[in-house]
């Protein structure tokens, strides 16, 4: 059993309701902030805050596995076929996205969960002194923390939400309109959050799993990132905000130095000690044997697992991903030319590539998660006619892993899920720093990225198609600030991939629809569920305001353009 912040909560293992009357409902389990505060309630308010980031539904990740990948050029869906978690399939291409899918009111529901918990206990902390509860400060900043981690997720997937805190009596939470705040009060708030948490968090925790201040300025230069890419009300990107960017340098200063990357990116993804390690910067804590039923498991992941080694073989890398990752004579990425003719892993030596590829994709085989006693075979893909052989890793572990949970259909793990990694930091220094016009600067940040990927082979002795260098201006390239954007934004793309990142960048950068497009047009021809496959512009950048939550404010929220 893992020596983390112990938390107490219940797993969402089902279909969840309308979430019409969460904020007038008390957390099961915990007290209400009109009971007696004391030291002890308190701590139980903030346990129930930080348990929420594990309280998810493979209907409704965390991960955003659906809404990241799935819905990018990164992944197919799965599963048994199209029919299977339809409305995924919906978001895969694009088509008949609609107000009233389930998963969309499941997923607003237990994010403003996790903010009324948040809320409640930092209502909570107002109420008792300093000198009774010493810990006072650290605890509101990690709860403007989780509170930030919340509203960045539902306004990345929304965009127009409505923006509460515990200053807002509950009798006045249905007249908080979910258009109150403009795009850019709305992600000042959320910077606010990570910002007050920055200034009153310490660098390191005693126990592993709380907020530090490293993470909340990771997370600062994350939304201040993508604030700087202004829209406007139809989604398209305006231009770059300059003050934004160098906001980005100013928090990523603040983590520089802190940690470090693994010497093996395959590190950041295996179960056991490697855990929370040097480049995690904030971690979802999992277990198993904690004297629960099944412990507080991954239920994010739980559906990727290959159809050989349990259920329900979901979340496939698809073929341009892996394409992707082919490199030229030169080592580094054939940008123009890579899915002119796909990665055969039949004839994986036909072609170079980034070593990256074989810890984010499976492959017939190849062992599966480096352990030799389980080759990867094409008999564990359920649906190859639809879509192909290969499998995602990074969320899942070796089958003989004891982290591993029967949650009979299903095959649930126990390692934790880095929500932020030092490696992201980096790319987004870089990415403000190429967009300030300082594209040099930037330079040897991604070569770092690179040079760790080539360095991580060790795990990889069945392969040896690798080749991969750094850019070099003047040699291998021209480092310009065309060519450098360009770079960066296919170095987020591999060292992130299957991290529910692409998607969101995608938007961010405003070229959801020219790369999306491309794909469908490119896909159509090897599957024939793309057929109808179109991204609209101005509309499916971000989801639908649910249907159940605009008949909550009694049509006070309004939808998104579009829908």
């Amino acid at each position: 059993m893992k020596k983390i912040l112990y938390i107490t909560a219940f797993l969402v293992l089902g279909m969840l309701g309308s979430c019409s009357d969460f904020l007038e409902n008390d957390p099961r389990g915990v007290l209400s902030e009109e009971d007696i505060v004391t030291p002890q309630s308190v701590e139980g308010f903030m346990n129930a805050a930080y348990a929420q980031l594990g309280n998810d539904h493979y209907d409704s990740p965390y991960s955003l596995w659906p809404f990241g990948n799935v819905r990018s050029d990164d992944a197919y869906k799965g599963g048994s076929g199209t029919n299977d978690l339809q409305d995924f399939h919906f978001f895969e291409v694009s088509n008949n996205i609609r107000p009233d899918f389930g998963e969309l009111d499941n997923f607003w529901y237990i994010s403003y969960v996790g903010v009324s918990r948040a809320n409640k206990a930092l209502k909570a902390l107002e109420q008792i002194s300093e000198a009774d509860f010493p810990l006072k400060k650290t605890r509101i900043a990690e709860m403007r923390f989780l509170r930030g981690h919340f509203y960045f997720m539902l306004k990345i997937m929304f965009r127009n939400v409505p923006y509460i805190t515990e200053d807002i009596a509950v009798e006045n939470y249905k007249t908080i309109s979910n258009k109150a705040l403009s795009n850019e009060d709305l992600w000042n708030k959320i910077a606010e959050d990570f910002q007050a948490a920055a200034d009153a968090l310490p660098e390191t925790q005693p126990q592993v799993g709380r907020a530090t201040q490293k993470a909340a300025y990771a997370y600062l230069a994350k939304t201040r990132l993508y604030q700087a890419y202004t829209q406007d009300e139809t989604y398209k990107v305006t231009g770059i905000n300059q003050q934004h960017l160098q906001e980005v340098i100013t928090a990523t200063d603040k983590v520089i130095g802190k940690a470090s990357l693994e010497p093996d990116f395959a590190n950041n993804f295996l179960p056991g000690t490697f855990e929370n390690g040097t480049e995690s910067i904030f971690s979802i804590q999992f277990s198993d044997n904690d004297g629960t039923l099944y412990g507080r498991l991954n239920f994010s992941d739980v559906l990727s697992t290959p159809q050989g080694l349990g259920c329900c073989d979901f979340h496939k890398p698809s073929q341009n991903l892996v394409n992707a990752f082919k490199t030229g004579a030169n080592g580094l990425p054939e940008f123009d030319t890579y899915n002119n003719q796909d990665f055969d892993y039949k004839n994986r030596d036909a072609n170079t590539v980034d070593p990256r590829l074989y810890h984010t994709v499976a492959m017939p085989g190849l062992p599966y998660k480096y352990d030799p006693e389980f080759l990867y075979v094409e008999a564990w893909v359920r649906s190859p006619g639809t879509y192909g052989y290969f499998a995602s890793l990074k969320e899942n572990v070796a089958p003989s892993c004891s982290c591993v949970v029967n949650i009979d259909p299903f095959y649930g793990n126990s390692k934790n899920r880095i929500q932020i990694r030092y490696a992201d930091v980096i790319l987004m220094r870089a990415e403000a720093l190429i967009e300030l016009g300082r594209q040099s600067e930037a330079l040897p940040l991604i070569n770092q990225i690179r040079e760790r990927a080539a360095q991580s082979t060790g795990r990889l002795p069945y392969a040896k198609n690798f080749k991969i260098n750094t850019y070099v201006d003047g040699n291998n390239c021209n480092w310009t600030q065309d060519f450098a954007r360009k770079a960066l934004r296919w170095e987020r793309r591999l060292e992130l991939a299957m991290e529910g990142n692409r998607f969101f960048d995608l938007v961010r950068w405003g070229v959801t629809d020219e790369v999306m497009n491309k794909f469908y047009t490119e896909e159509k021809t090897k599957r024939t569920y793309y057929q109808d496959a179109f991204f609209d512009a101005h509309k499916e950048e971000y989801c639908p305001i649910p249907l159940k939550q605009i008949n909550f404010s009694q049509g006070l929220y309004k939808q998104n353009p579009g829908y």
